[in-house]
């Protein structure tokens, strides 16, 4: 049954294997801000870590457990789910369990996701003084990719600290993602989805060189940006045939525009149905008009630059290939995963009680 009494904010706090952090950050919460209610989840840690777990809820929070360890992702959707059924219609502001979150950064999320009630609020670290090299390095990749992509520039795209209104608790939940990729895929989805983000200033801080944190480089990286790898996949297959038929053409016909537009209209059609299915995973109305007007700006932009590197510049077929290609790649998926296949659709707002608690149980 629901929970019926008034409340600030839920901190919904994903934990795995954690230390004693994890047991202060709860109390200074509980002791600073009684109003708000504390939910961690236990990301399938195990019998190692019951103790600390139990010291949790003495603090004040409620715990709730996953058999086994599934990802942060999932342990973030379970809390969203705990959190609807017990306090319905309330926002949540997530914070990782590591010290890393401040508890005045938290109250600052807190009240600016009750005063903007429609925007997921990010806790934005500035990233200055002595920050871990793969942390720097890490986000500032990550940003700039991420612009790229869509176009919003933010200052911190691999923040825990994030509130979200309880209106948004649907779409949380309807977003793809199970482990340390949910959260960038979450703002990837966003701005095509009709959500804002708003960002708010917080501490930089990191303990023993972020030795606690649990992202995996490779393999989470790779998860992380795996919609540009496929992207990056499937445009290499599109490449091959483009380059294939661009020298075939260009020896049967001499002419570099007959080239240009056949191989090019050739590679297209197979780059369409590889990034429709298994690139953005989503169609929407008119894409494949949109996709055929993007191939058009794209050939004429392609035959432009062709001709100004290999007749104005001198360089060679492939050369003038490499470059042109190069950099038109970002700027087709930007505007692909804007404007081809984006959603169109209106924020969902389920109310935040429709969803079933028995769900809690269920993968998906």
């Amino acid at each position: 049954m629901p929970i019926a009494r008034e409340l600030l904010m839920i901190v919904l706090i994903p934990s795995y294997e954690p230390d004693e952090r994890l047991v202060a950050l709860v109390r200074e919460i509980r002791s600073r801000a009684a109003q708000l209610e504390v939910l961690v989840v236990d990301d399938g840690s195990g019998a190692a870590y019951r103790q600390l777990f139990e010291a949790a809820r003495d603090a004040g929070a409620i715990v709730v457990h996953h058999a086994e360890n599934r990802g942060k992702g999932r342990a973030l959707k379970t809390g969203f789910w705990h959190a609807a059924a017990m306090w319905p219609g309330q926002n949540i502001v997530c914070a990782d369990s590591d010290g890393q979150h401040t508890v005045p950064d938290i109250l600052a999320v807190a009240a600016r996701v009750a005063s903007e009630r429609d925007a997921m609020v990010l806790g934005a670290r500035a990233f200055s003084g002595p920050v871990p090299t793969r942390s720097r390095v890490g986000n500032g990749i990550t940003r700039r990719l991420f612009f790229l992509t869509t176009g919003v520039d933010l200052t911190d795209t691999q923040t825990g600290l994030r509130g979200y209104p309880a209106s948004m608790l649907d779409w949380l939940d309807s977003v793809p993602g199970e482990r340390f990729e949910y959260e960038l895929e979450l703002l990837l989805r966003a701005k095509p989805d009709g959500k804002r983000i708003v960002e708010v200033p917080i501490e930089t801080v990191y303990l023993d060189g972020n030795s606690s944190s649990h992202f995996r480089p490779l393999q989470d990286s790779a998860r992380v940006y795996a919609p540009m790898l496929r992207f990056g996949a499937s445009s290499g297959v599109a490449a091959v045939i483009d380059y294939v038929m661009l020298f075939v053409l260009h020896a049967l016909t001499g002419s570099l525009l007959v080239s240009v537009v056949g191989a090019r209209a050739t590679s297209a059609g197979a780059n369409y149905l590889a990034n429709r299915r298994f690139v953005f995973g989503r169609d929407s109305a008119n894409s494949g008009r949109r996709y055929a007007a993007l191939v058009l700006a794209i050939l004429t932009a392609n035959w432009a630059l062709m001709h100004l590197l290999y007749v104005g510049a001198g360089l060679g077929l492939l050369a003038a290939k490499v470059i042109t290609e190069g950099l038109l790649f970002f700027i087709s998926y930007a505007v692909q995963s804007r404007l081809v296949f984006g959603r169109r659709t209106a924020p969902a707002t389920l109310a935040a009680d429709a969803i079933v608690p028995g769900r809690l149980t269920q993968g998906r």
